[in-house]
């Protein structure tokens, strides 16, 4: 509804995981060349973790979008299969149809991993949810990377899902499982008020945005306390709160918009865990494993959000209880309702990248 009121050719913040609309923070690059170096690496097994709303699945289908066309790769996003569901749904994936039970299906996908191993071919397995999955299913995956051969793996599996899987692999009758893991990834939260900041520009720039100077610093700051950085939250803050400015005919989204939204959403941060100033973040080492396609994309990617100088923000006025939001001159100065003389705050320090 509010496209066209704000310049932008899409939605640019939705609930569903859309790669398109993915934005290279310092430790989403480092997530992402991680699983590059242990796909390119054939490290074997592969574990994701991160909390709800963190981004695991829209890095998935990111990757997936551009595996090279040697890679076999089967998605497998439903976690809650028996033995027997697992096993027909993996070989549907892959091609596999001539079997009748697990002896033959092993024999038949031990035949073409091995096939497509020797012509230098990639088989890749990835599971999301994978916290969801029943030991009874996690042991058979173990049993699945028995197929290799003295210095190779011939199948790759990608598990991905929420904290618990790190609890779920250290039980004891899964040890065996852990130890075959060759690399851990962990998606973290947007750690801070910029890399939110950026979060937000970017997605705004990718959806055709000229000016995407729509949050005011303090909008942006208040964002950053009511979602505690998780991608999700902010998508979910960030679309209804352009949908209320739309509604108001706003321009420009200040904090009083976020806060009204966060009250809805039952997003209010907490008194005792509000967040002050942004934390000092340590350098995240950039992944130096990247395919040159791939380097190239990341860094024009980042480029975008320095192609539009940002004007100044309008000052933001508190809006008294029950009145109606402000509105703005020609000149983009805000303006009282209840009489005729022009009031003007010193705007919030900060600005976009």
């Amino acid at each position: 509804m509010y496209k066209e009121f704000f310049g932008l050719e899409d939605i640019p913040f939705t609930l569903t995981p859309d790669p398109r609309f993915i934005v290279f923070t310092p430790s989403y690059n480092e997530v992402l060349a991680s699983l590059y170096y242990g796909l390119e690496s054939a490290k074997g097994l592969i574990v994701l973790t991160g909390e709800v709303g963190t981004g695991k699945t829209t890095a998935l289908r990111w990757i997936l979008r551009r595996l090279d066309s040697s890679v076999l790769a089967a998605y497998v996003f439903n976690p809650r299969l028996s033995i027997d569901e697992f096993y027909h749904h993996v070989t549907q994936l892959l091609g596999i149809k001539d079997w009748t039970n697990k002896a033959e299906l092993l024999t038949e996908m031990g035949r073409v991993l091995e096939a497509r191993h020797r012509r230098g071919l990639r088989t890749v397995l990835i599971i999301d949810e994978a916290h969801e999955l029943s030991d009874y299913v996690l042991e058979e995956i173990r049993l699945l990377m028995n197929f290799e051969s003295d210095n190779a793996k011939h199948l790759q599996i990608v598990l991905t899902g929420q904290p618990e899987l790190r609890e779920k692999l250290n039980q004891p009758n899964l040890r065996q499982l852990k130890q075959r893991v060759a690399l851990r990834c962990k998606m973290h939260a947007l750690p801070n008020v910029e890399e939110v900041e950026r979060y937000i520009t970017e997605r705004l720039l990718i959806a055709g945005s000229d000016q995407p100077n729509v949050f005011t610093p303090g909008a942006i700051d208040y964002l950053f306390q009511c979602s505690e950085g998780i991608p999700r939250q902010i998508n979910n803050l960030c679309d209804n709160a352009m949908l209320a400015a739309y509604a108001a005919g706003d321009n420009i989204i200040g904090r009083q918009i976020i806060e009204e939204v966060a009250d809805n959403l039952d997003l209010l941060p907490r008194r005792d865990s509000l967040v002050g100033k942004e934390r000092a973040m340590e350098n995240v080492p950039q992944g130096r494993v990247l395919t040159h396609e791939t380097r190239d994309e990341l860094w024009s990617n980042q480029a975008r959000a320095a192609v539009a100088e940002p004007k100044p923000f309008p000052a933001e006025i508190p809006k008294p209880n029950g009145s109606p939001i402000g509105n703005y001159n020609g000149n983009g100065n805000r303006f009282s309702n209840s009489d005729d003389d022009l009031n003007l705050e010193i705007g919030e320090p900060g600005g976009f990248y």
